[in-house]
């Protein structure tokens, strides 16, 4: 992942945002040292906005598409109440167990529901509403994951999807692979969406902040049908 931001601009950030748990900081860490692919992590100050954006809708139950060792999740559960929940869907074994070692370890592990299974399963069992829906996952299938999560979030929270910049690929036509394609593809939706308002945000590698557009009241739909006559 080439970085969007300039490294001194991005740790001005981190250093003046919403803190790092100890215990997100040792997973990070872990991750890094032991995994393939330890970009995937959203990292610090992705994580503080995910937590700041979970409190600012005052979230009690999360969903979350892309697990990968845990730490995104770790860090909605951090930001949740004591009754609230996080459901995170994955299919790798072999990272979830790094990401269940943390959870175990940490006093709020308890309210996250790991789905081990394709997540297009996981999402047709499931029912809203909702509060905030987090798509980052295999890039071939985010149009189907925002419709879904279009069907699952409740009036006042928000779907956010990352990697919508994808190292500045995004800027490249014809795209170059068929994962950059998927992205622009997602882009062009969510922009023409008429239910929704959308920011694309050029945090990390860049992350869609959604949120779903109320419905005209009632007496607002009598007083259209009113001029119209």
């Amino acid at each position: 992942m080439k970085p969007l931001v300039l490294p001194d601009v991005e740790a001005y950030a981190e250093a003046h945002s919403f803190p790092e748990s100890d215990l997100c900081r040792r997973l990070r860490e872990e991750t890094h040292r032991t995994m393939d692919c330890p970009q995937m992590v959203v990292g610090p100050l992705e994580g503080a906005f995910l937590k700041v954006m979970a409190m600012t809708v005052g979230a009690k139950r999360i969903l979350e598409i892309g697990t990968f060792t845990g730490y995104s999740a770790l860090c909605f559960a951090e930001s949740l109440p004591g009754d609230g929940e996080v459901i995170t869907c994955d299919i790798d074994p072999e990272s979830t167990v790094l990401a269940k070692r943390y959870w175990a370890d940490s006093p709020h592990g308890s309210k996250i529901h790991l789905r081990l299974a394709p997540a297009l399963e996981t999402l047709a069992d499931l029912s809203g509403p909702f509060d905030l829906i987090f798509i980052d996952a295999d890039k071939a299938n985010y149009v189907k994951y925002f419709q879904r999560a279009i069907d699952l979030i409740a009036p006042t929270g928000v779907i956010l999807i990352d990697n919508v910049l994808w190292s500045g690929e995004v800027l490249k036509s014809p795209p170059p692979d068929s994962h950059t394609q998927a992205i622009q593809e997602l882009n062009r939706l969510v922009h023409a969406e008429p239910r929704v308002s959308a920011v694309l945000l050029t945090i990390r590698d860049g992350v869609f902040l959604i949120k779903p557009r109320s419905a005209p009241n009632a007496t607002v739909q009598v007083a259209q049908q009113q001029v119209q006559q």
